[in-house]
Parts: structure tokens; C-alpha cells; sequence
């Protein structure tokens, strides 16, 4: 296992990120932080990429190969419920999906990387802002991430519970889903509850079509295919004794290939349309799929595997896992260069087997040795 950290201080880092969480682009502390270690170990910095990414830039010997590894930073707007001493500091933010992890990992490798190996070629630590809504890895790329640093491929990995602690898995091909938000606005005409037959509540009409897009998946997708129809939100202007004539249905959809989103799209569409004019009302639909399919490439993907084979042995990589249908915007970056998305195993007890999201979630300190060794195994095996 190879870093510069010694496992307290990595954990001890760690804990410090979980301690200070902060949210999509306002990630401005945690960017400080990042720089500041960095620049310790005499890696050149670029900040306010994408507004308050960064990224360190370790250059040894002649070679123009490169590769860079991508680390998310922010944490999502949830009150802590863990007691433990480095809970979060801040009420309503909380690092519930390990990106302090993340962080702490990269930064053990770049440091020992840029410390204590030689190697021939440019190894690019990519610091990112905002997965959690998306955005992030696209505020990168739109602000010349692979322009001023022509990164050959890109890597990332996100802990996973429910696999066993260090275990590591990926896959060519899709590896995680497409997020699609949609929006159906429905205008009828409400009234007295009394007197239902004079108007045309959107209550009624919107839960018949609510029910009906649950019929999406397993009636309309091949049952080989995943898909996931999500109503999140059913507002109407109605009270107690009022008939609603408006309503808001909002929700969101997952999918694993593009035709599959096609179809849930138009599904919608059609069903929508039709409970519309079989009850008299007008309805408008909306439909924008706000984060692709995350797509890792032949190659490097069993480049990602190989490297973990010889870190943790082949028994403990699986290197054709099932696809899962949660989204991550590194999807952004891997449709511009190649590269792999790679999951590892966070535990199955505890805090750190809870799902991600979760108010009692943590990130297993015992993976930080692992993924710091793997990030610099993997740079070495590729530019050394």
C-alpha cells in the first residue's frame, strides 16, 4: 500500500472534511483546504475552475502522457443524526454520500505521488463542486477543464455500501443511469366540494395519471432493462372544501440507455395527452434529462480492474458488476474523454453499511489507505 499518509493522519483528515460540510458550488473552505495541502507537497495549483473546482498538476520527467483522477467535494443538505465527535458542525449540511472520503484519498495520493515517486508524465488531481445537483463535472468542462489540461483519460470512484470494505468493482459499458427531471401542469376547473359535477378537478385527473406512469416500467420497457418512474411532488391550489383546478406533478426518471429514456419520455408524453382530453383539461408536460448515462470505456476499464487485481487480489474485483441507477455527472466528463467509473466497497455494518443519503451514513475510514494506494498505483502503472 503506498501513501505518503499515515492512516491516522488520513483519518484524521478525513474527519476534519465530515466536521465542515458544504454544499454545491459553495464549497469555498473545503477548496481552501485542498489547495492548501497541496501546495504543502509542492503541487501547482488552478483554482476557481467551474467556480470553485481545482486542480493539481503533477508533471515528472519528458513523456506527454497524462491522467487524471476526479474527486467530488460537497456534501447534500441533510441534519446529521450520528453522534459521533466529528459529526457535522453545520445544521442542515451534512457529507451523507462520503465525498469527504473521496477528498481525502485523492489528496493522500497526489501527495504521495508528488513526494515520493518517480514516473514519466503528467498525473492531474481533479477537485469538483456539485455532483450532488449535477452540475459540477459541466461548470469543468464549460470553463476549459481538458482545454488548459489535456488529461489523456480520466478516472473516478465512489464508495459503495453494501459491498464488502475494499472490495472493488466496475464495468465496460454503462455503469450508472441518466437522471431526468419531469414537470406536468395540469389546469381544470375546481369548485365547491359539494358540487364536483360542475367542474373538472385536477385532483381526480392527476392521480389517474399518476397511477398510469407506474405502468411505465414493467409495461412498456424490455424487462431486461432497468427503469425507475419516480412521482416526487403532487401540489394543487385546493383546501379542505375547495376542488383544486391546478396541479404540479413533478418527479424524475432513471434510466440505462438512451432508447430507454426515449421511451419513458414519450410513454409520459402519451399518457399525459390522453388523460388530458379524455377529462377535458388542459396539460402541459416537460421533460429534460439533466444527467447522462455514466459510460466507461473498454479499455480503461480493464485498466481499473487490473490495477485493483494486483492491490487486492482478483478474488476481491469484480470487473463485470450490474449496472446501478443512481446518476453521477462524471457521466459529463467521460462523454469528452476516455475513462472509468469505478465503485468500492464501503462495508455492510454499521454507519458505514447505511445507504448513501442516509442521516446515519459514514464513510469507512479503513477504506483510506486502500483508495489512496489505488490512485497511486494506478497513475504509476500508467506513466511510470
Amino acid at each position: 500500500m503506498r501513501t505518503s499518509y499515515l492512516e491516522n493522519d488520513l483519518i484524521k483528515l478525513r474527519r476534519e472534511f465530515h466536521s465542515q460540510p458544504e454544499l454545491n458550488f459553495d464549497v469555498t473552505e473545503t477548496s481552501k483546504k485542498i489547495e492548501s495541502i497541496l501546495r504543502s507537497a509542492n503541487i501547482e495549483v488552478h483554482n476557481n475552475i467551474g467556480r470553485t473546482g481545482l486542480v493539481g498538476v503533477i508533471k515528472k520527467g519528458n513523456s506527454n502522457r497524462s491522467i487524471g483522477i476526479r474527486a467530488d467535494m460537497d456534501a447534500l443538505p441533510v441534519n446529521e443524526a450520528n453522534t459521533f465527535d466529528y459529526r457535522s458542525k453545520h445544521d442542515g449540511k451534512m457529507h451523507a454520500c462520503g465525498h469527504d472520503g473521496h477528498v481525502t484519498m485523492a489528496l493522500g495520493a497526489a501527495k504521495h505521488l508528488a513526494e515520493k515517486e518517480n514516473f514519466d508524465g503528467t498525473a492531474y488531481f481533479v477537485f469538483q463542486p456539485d455532483e450532488e445537483q449535477t452540475q459540477g463535472a459541466q461548470a469543468m468542462i464549460d470553463d476549459g477543464l481538458f482545454d488548459r489540461f489535456s488529461m489523456d483519460e480520466i478516472y473516478a470512484f465512489h464508495n459503495l455500501p453494501g459491498m464488502d470494505v475494499g472490495t472493488f468493482a466496475t464495468r465496460a459499458g454503462t455503469i450508472t443511469g441518466s437522471e431526468s427531471l419531469f414537470r406536468i401542469e395540469l389546469k381544470g376547473i375546481g369548485g365547491h366540494s359539494a358540487l364536483p359535477h360542475m367542474g373538472v378537478d385536477t385532483i381526480t385527473v392527476g392521480t389517474q395519471i399518476i397511477t398510469a406512469l407506474q405502468s411505465i416500467v414493467s409495461r412498456k420497457l424490455n424487462p431486461a432493462v432497468n427503469g425507475v418512474v419516480s412521482v416526487t411532488e403532487f401540489i394543487t391550489d385546493g383546501t379542505e372544501n375547495v376542488l383544486p383546478g391546478h396541479a404540479l406533478i413533478l418527479g424524475d426518471t432513471r434510466a440505462l440507455s438512451p432508447d430507454s429514456n426515449k421511451i419513458m419520455e414519450e410513454s409520459m408524453k402519451s399518457i399525459v395527452n390522453g388523460m388530458a382530453q379524455a377529462h377535458g383539461i388542459e396539460a402541459k408536460f416537460e421533460y429534460r434529462t439533466r444527467t447522462n448515462m455514466t459510460i466507461n470505456s473498454p479499455e480503461q476499464a480493464r485498466f481499473a480492474s487490473m490495477v485493483a487485481e494486483k492491490l487486492v487480489g482478483k478474488e476481491n474485483v469484480d470487473e463485470d458488476c450490474e449496472p446501478k441507477l443512481f446518476s453521477e455527472d462524471f457521466s459529463q466528463m467521460l462523454m469528452k474523454k476516455p475513462g472509468c467509473y469505478i465503485l468500492i466497497g464501503n462495508g455492510i455494518d454499521g454507519s458505514c453499511g447505511k445507504t448513501l443519503h442516509s442521516s446515519d451514513y459514514d464513510f469507512n475510514d479503513k477504506l483510506l489507505v486502500t483508495g489512496s494506494s489505488y490512485w497511486s498505483e494506478l497513475v504509476l502503472e500508467k506513466l511510470g
